[in-house]
């Protein structure tokens, strides 16, 4: 990446408000919605390392779940938290940078860790009888590094891309991060190129992703409308539901944001789905799981009920 920092050695965020009325209600917003995320995923974790019977497959995906849900809001929110109680909207050449690099790893990991767990719970409906030697401990750590490795690479080539352009412009960053489509926008360079790559390269990171929860879920359906049990046909559906709830949530707000040229993109609107992707899912995520699921209630319940006692 060539060092361009001749050019501009600093960004300023335009942030969510110059209102200054504003500022204090939606810090006071954001750190509760904060607090909840840190404490619902880091909890969630906890969960899953200190009961046994969490110890499966679809614990471990839901927990890397989890650690991307946390490292995806702490990459944004707090700097968002600053400039709101400070005023400093400002961030250097290379805190941007590194900022969209760790940005990228988060969104491209969870990707692909959601394709996962589709995998896993096609496993699970459609062939129990073998899903303990289907889903053994090699083949889920091989999929966990595979969406680690994917999401480093990809935030190596979107991170490289954004900055090998001019920024002789304008320093001003229409966003509250710096994110791949604000930054492209204020380049001086023709951008076309980029923007194409960045537009290619999300689509196949995510098209790759729903084809295989696509086909996941239509054998899963397939299943499940071939069960004559009720039991097994409630137990296949809850199993799914919370996973499906995310996958939506994540897909369609991702999906409007980069899947379109920089000239269509309107920075208000572009400024409130980002807000949702990067603050509300990782706040969303281990509420949906934990609601929808018994085994970890059970184990809450428990770790609540053995603090009670000692």
């Amino acid at each position: 990446m060539e060092n361009r920092t001749g050019e501009t050695q600093q960004f300023i965020l335009v942030g969510l408000t110059n209102d200054p009325h504003l500022e204090g209600p939606l810090f006071i917003i954001f750190f509760f919605i904060y607090l909840i995320t840190m404490f619902g995923n880091l909890g969630m974790i906890g969960l899953i390392i200190s009961d046994f019977r969490l110890h499966t497959p679809m614990y471990f995906f839901l927990g890397n779940l989890s650690l991307v849900d946390f490292c995806y809001s702490t990459t944004v929110t707090p700097n968002v938290m600053t400039g709101l109680l400070m005023g400093d909207k400002v961030m250097s050449h290379n805190a941007c940078a590194t900022q969209l690099f760790f940005f990228a790893v988060c969104a491209t990991a969870e990707n692909y860790l959601l394709a996962s767990m589709a995998y896993d719970r096609y496993a699970a409906v459609c062939k129990p009888l073998h899903y303990t030697t289907t889903m053994t401990t090699n083949v889920c750590a091989c999929l966990v590094i595979g969406c680690y490795g994917c999401a480093f690479l990809n935030a190596c080539i979107y991170t490289g891309n954004a900055f090998s352009v001019s920024f002789c412009k304008t320093n001003v960053v229409h966003h509250f991060f710096c994110d791949i489509p604000a930054v492209t926008f204020i380049s001086c360079s023709d951008s076309h190129a980029h923007e194409l790559l960045v537009i290619y390269l999300a689509g196949f990171n995510i098209f790759f992703a729903l084809i295989v929860i696509w086909i996941s879920y239509m054998i899963i359906f397939i299943t499940i409308l071939k069960m004559r049990s009720a039991s097994g046909l409630g137990k296949a559906v809850s199993t799914c539901v919370s996973h499906f709830t995310a996958v939506f949530i994540f897909y369609s707000t991702v999906m409007f944001m980069y899947l379109q040229p920089s000239s269509s993109h309107s920075m208000d609107t572009d400024t409130i789905s980002s807000m949702f992707y990067t603050m509300v899912i990782p706040m969303l995520n281990p509420v949906v799981y934990s609601l929808r699921n018994k085994e970890v209630k059970s184990a809450f319940t428990k770790i609540v009920f053995k603090r009670t006692q000692s």
